[in-house]
């Protein structure tokens, strides 16, 4: 292995966050050094689009793909949940970090006495959401975390709806003027992957980084990847996939959640596992 590796990351703050963590567990797994190098991806220069009128898939981590592909960076790291469920050619997932606070977390502009509009662009959100209160209004919200959350301080909408986990990495437990309510798992079903951050390389390296990478993170998320990969799902579905320990909660727009208890054989054989409880649920 070479003495440093370079890690190629969308350069928001958070995406900078992430790739310092991995860079840090290269470094004391591996005995590597490690350099960043940063781009402006599609999704980043768009905050205008709709990411799910747009199609989102891949808007996020297409071009530091083709940058892997390329031979101009040994490793990716991305937000697991921005990944599409189908691989470039010639790509793969090395692993993860350990996987950070999982759950989606309400933030509410204070003196709201009743919510009425929540700015999100997540049908995944949205929908559940909308099981649990009726009558919400939603809008649309682009930017970085630290935009949304002025952006719903100044009244854009009476609350949005973040990653836990982004939060922590950022170090943002409050927010003037905001309240921050997190989710139970089986109230807002997480996003496939949400709260681990993934290493990505060429195929022919993966086994060259998977040693210092997190085992139990591993085995969860790619429970959860088998049912994005069996639905395609992008920016524009609502469906999500969370593991936690040895169960699997699951959303569709079309079955609502729903939970399930995994076995061993379950998580030795993903694909077929998802194959199998989307079948009974009439999803494929």
């Amino acid at each position: 292995m070479s003495a440093k590796l370079i890690l190629v990351t969308r350069q928001s703050p958070l995406a900078l966050a992430q790739a310092n963590l991995a860079g840090g567990r290269l470094r004391s797994a591996l005995g590597v050094e490690t350099e960043l190098k940063r781009i402006v991806t599609t999704g980043d220069r768009r905050a205008d689009w709709s990411l799910e009128k747009k199609g989102g898939k891949g808007l996020f981590t297409a071009e530091l793909e083709e940058i892997l592909l390329r031979g101009e960076a040994d490793l990716a790291i991305h937000s697991t949940k921005d990944l599409p469920g189908e691989m470039a050619p010639g790509l793969a997932v090395a692993g993860y970090l350990p996987r950070a606070d999982p759950r989606d977390v309400l933030i509410v502009r204070l003196g709201v006495a009743e919510i009425r509009t929540v700015a999100t662009d997540s049908p995944r959100r949205r929908m559940q959401l909308a099981l649990h209160r009726s009558g919400l209004e939603f809008t649309g919200i682009r930017g970085n975390v630290e935009t949304r959350l002025k952006k719903i301080v100044d009244g854009a909408a009476d609350a949005t709806v973040l990653a836990a986990a982004g939060l922590a990495r950022l170090g943002l437990s409050a927010w003037p003027g905001l309240e921050f309510r997190p989710f139970a798992v089986d109230a807002m079903v997480p996003a496939v992957g949400q709260g681990a951050i993934a290493l990505q390389c060429r195929s022919a390296d993966a086994a060259r980084y998977a040693e210092g990478l997190d085992a139990p993170t591993a085995r969860s998320v790619g429970v959860e990847r088998a049912f994005q990969a069996r639905l395609g799902g992008g920016c524009h579905t609502a469906f999500a996939a969370h593991v936690s320990a040895d169960s699997l909660h699951l959303y569709h727009e079309q079955v609502g959640q729903r939970q399930f208890s995994l076995t061993p054989a379950d998580f030795a054989a993903p694909g077929a596992t998802a194959d199998r409880i989307l079948r009974e649920l009439g999803l494929i």
